[in-house]
């Protein structure tokens, strides 16, 4: 049985690092437009603002990365700062 780990993770990005380019945009775009429906389906306020703010950053700052063709962990870690605030921001919400 595998044991899943950060470091497994990463090594396994690292290895197919041009398989997940595509699905991980995807994926990071999809959770984070599902982020941004459920803020905005709030209203509009100074907080949902902020929150907008920070998941629709947190979600161009990876595709970004992406496109400079920066260092393969620095993308590795902002996807899963991306994905893991992105998803806490949802749970925030539907609370």
């Amino acid at each position: 049985m595998r044991v899943l780990s950060i470091k497994s993770l990463q090594k396994e990005f690292e290895y197919d690092y041009y398989m997940y380019i595509p699905l991980t945009i995807i994926l990071n775009s999809c959770i984070g437009s599902i982020a941004a429906m459920t803020i905005l389906a709030q209203g509009t306020s100074l907080t949902s603002g902020i929150e907008l703010t920070l998941c629709v950053s947190l979600c161009m700052g990876y595709n970004a990365a992406l496109l400079a063709g920066s260092n393969k962990k620095i993308a590795f870690w902002m996807l899963a700062v991306s994905l893991i605030a992105n998803m806490m921001l949802i749970l925030i919400t539907l609370l």
